[in-house]
């Protein structure tokens, strides 16, 4: 089910952040508030995002619904359909590759997709990661914004590393290393600090 958690500057995990980094409390009471939505895990979270990789998120809503309605998203409608629905859904062969790759994965227990939500973040990197189509990356918004894990830091996304380099003044983007050193004071909220970092569009 489908949550929405508002952030501003006066909820605990936001102040924290503030104390812990004045440069990111400043940029908390600039932005002033940001919102994630959180759709709990499964198969269907995983499939969406393959589809949308590469993306605009106009595109692939419009793949996604086309593929809802011609060939249906759950892993036994998946693994069953033929090459050219999945096609005519506006879907890539090498998407079509790894979305029923991943559904077989799924019909026959090879991921568990109950079982990940009771493991620490890093098992659940190691686990998304041996999925075809699934890196690093992925699989930390998996653990974001699906299991909703509050301390999670994406450093290869290019949008936080923009910010981050903004937010020391480093008139670059930041490098993985400077954000993963900048993170370390956000802990136990990195997830939060990385909405933060994303809202700032300023």
């Amino acid at each position: 089910m489908l949550r929405t958690l508002t952030y501003t500057c006066d909820d605990a995990a936001s102040r924290a952040l503030a104390a812990a980094d004045p440069e990111l409390g400043a940029l908390i009471d600039r932005v002033g508030r940001v919102q994630a939505s959180f759709s709990g895990g499964g198969f269907a979270v995983i499939a969406r995002s393959i589809v949308s990789q590469q993306l605009s998120e106009k595109a692939a809503s419009t793949i996604w619904r086309r593929l809802a309605e011609q060939a249906g998203t759950s892993p036994e409608s998946l693994a069953g359909a033929d090459f050219a629905t999945l096609r005519a859904a506006g879907l890539s062969g090498r998407k079509i590759e790894y979305l029923q790759a991943i559904a077989e994965c799924t019909l026959s227990g090879e991921i568990d997709w109950d079982a990940l939500e009771a493991l620490d973040d890093e098992p659940v990197i190691d686990e998304l990661v041996q999925l075809r189509g699934v890196g690093r990356w992925t699989a930390e918004m998996y653990l974001i914004f699906a299991l909703g894990r509050p301390d999670v830091l994406a450093l290869d996304d290019q949008g936080l590393r923009n910010s981050a380099g903004k937010l020391m003044g480093l008139g670059r983007s930041a490098t993985c290393a400077e954000l993963g050193a900048r993170g370390e004071l956000w802990r136990p909220w990195r997830s939060i600090a990385s909405l933060w970092l994303w809202g700032d569009v300023s």
